[in-house]
């Protein structure tokens, strides 16, 4: 018997945006005097990782970075060369893996250093990490307080010849709010940082700007910077005006049925909408299982035979149904959930402000086992 696929939704990846998103970025880290790391965790967004990178690479960044060890190897099985950071540790992760794979990382303490310079020592070779301070966001990242200890050992570590202190690096909490005072504050904390680790002897470079801070803080660019929404075409700044990103995530399914209602007719669990006048209704085999929030239920449009049309009733678990009024639909016809944002079409921001999350929080979960990711454009991979 012939395996019957379970897919009835496809993400489309545009491989080509993702290239003039991260020029777009490279060229403002350049004006700067920066190179330019891309964020590839999560996934790449949910936009698959290895796609992403090479990507990204071949438009002009240097180098990629990733939260867990576990992603960043994978990126190096998936023959991935380039300058690669990993930041986000936990108890037991493996460190000599990651060293022998030529994988930098992220130091937060002195526990995380003493741990990597053994995997280097016990390797013959030489870690090359960067030493993070905390300088607001009370997240990752050495305390203040403990940081003049966390220097003093790396310089050792690196005189020994079992690190490399590669550089200083921290994360903004409020870059995407234009002019909020702790962006200047958490600058400043940073550069007493980086001159502490300067006095201790160490030289190395300095990255802080996120994907807002690209965007709208030149003087924060340092060295490197560090976009990761913003490469996808999501922009974290929209009220600081258009800044030329494209999303490269398409989410799309088809129609598999119309069918013809009369007035009164209600549709879907609890009778929540019914038609005011006779209509069409198509089928469209998405729901709440393969990313469609239920809680959009009555407050999203897909677009379906060339127009914006709602979305009527509850979402389902694996259904859900669109009001066509009497225009000609038929099964087999593309229904986009969320795009580029072409002509009106909805996008992945739409649906953020509808439900009050984040862009960010739409696409990294969006790949599901009933869903297939496709890279489409002319650099596809």
């Amino acid at each position: 018997m012939t395996e019957q696929p379970v897919h009835r939704a496809d993400l489309r990846i545009d491989v080509d945006a993702l290239r003039n998103n991260v020029a777009l970025l490279a060229e403002r880290a350049r004006r700067s005097g920066a190179r330019t790391m891309v964020v590839v965790k999560s996934d790449g967004y949910g936009h698959g990782a290895a796609t992403v990178a090479r990507a990204a690479l071949s438009a002009g960044a240097s180098e990629l970075g990733v939260a867990a060890i576990g992603e960043a190897l994978r990126l190096r099985a998936d023959g991935i060369t380039a300058p690669l950071l990993c930041w986000l540790h936990a108890p037991g992760d493996d460190f000599d893996a990651a060293v022998a794979a030529d994988v930098q990382l992220g130091v937060s303490s002195e526990a995380e250093l003493h741990a990597i310079a053994a995997a280097a020592q016990a390797r013959s070779t030489t870690a090359r990490v960067h030493l993070k301070i905390d300088t607001g966001l009370s997240r990752n990242g050495c305390p203040p307080e403990l940081w003049p200890s966390l220097v003093e050992r790396a310089a050792k570590a690196q005189a020994a010849g079992v690190v490399e202190v590669v550089a200083v690096w921290s994360h903004l909490a409020c870059a995407d709010e234009l002019g909020h005072p702790s962006i200047d504050a958490q600058a400043a904390r940073f550069d007493a940082a980086y001159r502490q680790a300067r006095a201790a002897g160490l030289d190395p470079i300095r990255h802080l700007a996120n994907s807002a801070a690209v965007l709208t803080r030149p003087d924060l660019h340092f060295e490197l910077v560090r976009p990761g929404i913003a490469a996808y075409g999501l922009d974290p700044v929209p009220q600081d005006g258009d800044h030329g990103l494209v999303p490269a995530m398409t989410f799309r399914s088809t129609v598999v049925l119309t069918k013809r209602v009369a007035a009164g007719e209600s549709v879907s669990y609890g009778h929540r909408w019914t038609a005011d006048r006779p209509c069409t209704l198509a089928l469209v085999p998405v729901g709440y299982a393969d990313g469609v929030p239920r809680s959009l239920s009555g407050r999203m449009d897909v677009w379906l035979a060339g127009r914006r049309r709602p979305v009527v009733g509850r979402v389902c678990m694996d259904q859900l149904v669109v009001r066509c009024d009497d225009d000609p639909v038929a099964a087999g016809d593309e229904v986009v959930l969320f795009g580029a944002g072409e002509q009106g079409a909805p996008t992945a921001a739409e649906w953020a402000e509808a439900l009050g999350t984040i862009h960010y929080e739409i696409v990294t979960g969006m790949y599901r086992p009933r869903v297939t990711r496709t890279a489409v454009g002319t650099e596809a991979t």
